[in-house]
């Protein structure tokens, strides 16, 4: 992520992570890919598991927003596959990361401004950056807002949805079922209602124990609804 995000919660500020990249105002900043040492981990995984088949790959958060400095990363390596994504929320004339923002006791307004905040901003995202194949967990606010405890029902904002997936097909992109949370099956359904040419799969997993988790399930929901694996087991499955 390229954005500076304003940090106010103090646990989030106490993450070691977090504070090392904070500056003086309580902005943090996420340190630059360590693009060499990143490619020289997959050679190295690539040397010692010769029979694994293993894609490099990038995702950037909020591409459109840093044009500039997306194109600088881009060019700096060879990425096989490429995701773009959000993690950023605007309160109040600032940058927020969604994930500090709802974990604060917020209105169901909020919520429900934040999901149409984040769909619109997702279209304004496909629309206006090129640079990226697959766009990563469009369920990213709902995962926050049921983390915290609250209800969301993505039926209450169909057509926000519907829209968001229709800008995403027009663009040509492929739409990522993120294994995380899981992706509700109605989300998926518009996305082949839509049009949607093809999924993805990403555990989005942080952590190496938790790579592939809940694909199996997710596979098969992708199967009931309209979606087959290809010859090639890495492409993306389609129509």
């Amino acid at each position: 992520d390229m954005a500076a995000w304003a940090i106010h919660d103090e646990r989030t500020a106490a993450d070691p992570r977090i504070a090392a990249g904070l500056d003086d105002h309580s902005c943090f900043h996420a340190p630059p890919v360590e693009v060499d040492a990143y490619f020289e981990s997959v050679e190295a995984c690539r040397a010692r598991f010769p029979s694994l088949r293993i894609l490099t790959g990038l995702e950037i958060g909020e591409p459109h927003w840093f044009p500039d400095r997306t194109a600088e990363l881009l060019a700096s390596g060879s990425f096989e596959r490429v995701l773009g994504s959000l993690h950023s929320t605007q309160v109040r004339g600032e940058t927020r990361l969604i994930d500090e923002w709802h974990a604060h006791e917020v209105s169901a307004e909020q919520d429900a401004s934040a999901v149409r905040d984040y769909l619109a901003e997702a279209i304004r995202l496909v629309e206006q950056s090129d640079v990226f194949e697959v766009f990563a967990h469009i369920d990213y606010v709902t995962r926050q807002i049921e983390r915290a405890g609250r209800r969301h029902d993505p039926a209450d904002f169909e057509e926000e949805y519907r829209q968001t997936l229709r800008a995403v097909h027009g663009a040509g992109r492929i739409l990522e079922i993120n294994t995380r949370r899981p992706l509700d099956e109605v989300i998926l359904r518009w996305w082949f209602d839509e049009g949607g040419a093809a999924v993805s799969f990403g555990s989005d997993a942080h952590e190496g124990a938790r790579v592939g988790h809940g694909f199996e399930d997710a596979a098969a929901m992708a199967e009931a609804v309209g979606f087959r694996p290809q010859a090639d087991p890495l492409d993306f499955w389609r129509r």
